[in-house]
């Protein structure tokens, strides 16, 4: 694992309380590594979604964040869009036109999604990759997150720091399989987390090569959104191998968790956000199917209230993520 100094946890999950859990992901690793059957090396690839898994996602996910100050600079250059959504909601901060686009995606309606996307790409058309690169890490150089007043980096779930490392340290190749806009994450995944930007599977905008320019370009085109069942696809394609552990946190990701349990070894963790007061927001929406789902798909609870004893990386002594 290339992770900085910053992300070694010490102890082997030491932030994971000595629960069912915790001993549920330590026999499966033990399965894995000294069971009759050990798994070959190449075969223990575990998959993480980003956004409520490794990283907090509310009030909103991190790339929404970045997106809202794109299209509040992108009105105040033309005012005729100040008006029009989701311009309107950047310029007023009046968020909640968006959280409940985002809400409505997970329930399966995708039409305010459509309208963001399209201002997204808008924003981002002609604009070289690494342009786009800079410019997300600039953000990230500076932006704190909206409630815990932090800055994003330490808005990072410690257990899972600790989980990633543990599984490397057993031999697993570890891969990011997010929602999320696949070049927003890569400038930050080996400094967040220690998974280099070749191991990002997320969503893509559309791309072409400018042969004049040599360089390569973001379209005006939105080309695919790896939520739901395009996960275990973008998986397969990208990987080339069923993963034999999954982690999620949302409806979107109950296809990817099903697909690690099809391997004989499988185990799936579904991150259940229980705990507002070191969290700051408890939540069940979004993650309404998976929950009920959980029991009868055989995935493994983990609840941010009781399996973790810490929440956040270098956490604030009496801030939130404490115990």
């Amino acid at each position: 694992m290339n992770a900085s100094s910053e992300t070694n946890p010490g102890p082997e999950l030491a932030s994971w309380r000595d629960t069912a859990t915790r001993r549920a992901i330590i026999d499966f690793v033990a399965a894995v590594t000294e069971g009759p059957s050990p798994v070959p090396l190449p075969d223990r690839v575990a998959v993480f979604d980003n956004d409520g898994t490794l990283w907090t996602e509310k009030p909103m996910p991190t790339q929404l964040h970045y997106i809202v100050r794109t299209w509040a600079a992108t009105a105040k250059a033309d005012p005729s869009l100040a008006d029009t959504q989701p311009y309107r909601a950047a310029v007023t901060g009046d968020l909640s036109w968006l959280a409940g686009a985002v809400d409505k995606h997970y329930a399966g309606d995708d039409a305010d999604l459509r309208v963001m996307i399209g201002a997204l790409v808008g924003a981002t058309d002609q604009m070289t990759v690494e342009a786009y690169e800079a410019s997300v890490s600039a953000f990230l150089s500076e932006a704190s997150h909206p409630t815990l007043r932090r800055p994003y980096r330490d808005a990072v779930y410690q257990p899972m720091l600790e989980l990633l490392q543990y599984l490397e340290a057993h031999g697993f190749t570890c891969y990011i399989v997010s929602g999320g806009d696949r070049d927003f994450m890569r400038p930050i995944t080996v400094d967040y987390y220690g998974i280099p930007a070749e191991r990002v599977v997320g969503s893509a905008l559309g791309l072409e090569y400018d042969a004049e320019a040599n360089e390569v370009r973001h379209r005006a085109s939105f080309d695919f959104m790896n939520d739901g069942p395009e996960k275990p696809v973008r998986i397969w394609t990208r990987i080339g191998r069923r993963p034999i552990l999954a982690v999620g946190n949302s409806n979107g990701d109950v296809p990817m968790l099903r697909y690690a349990l099809g391997s004989p070894l499988g185990l799936s963790l579904l991150i259940h956000h229980d705990d507002d007061a070191r969290e700051d927001t408890a939540y069940d929406r979004g993650a309404e199917d998976a929950l009920a789902a959980a029991p009868k798909e055989g995935f493994t609870l983990v609840s941010v209230k009781d399996d973790w004893s810490s929440v956040f990386r270098n956490p604030v002594v009496g801030g939130a993520g404490e115990a």
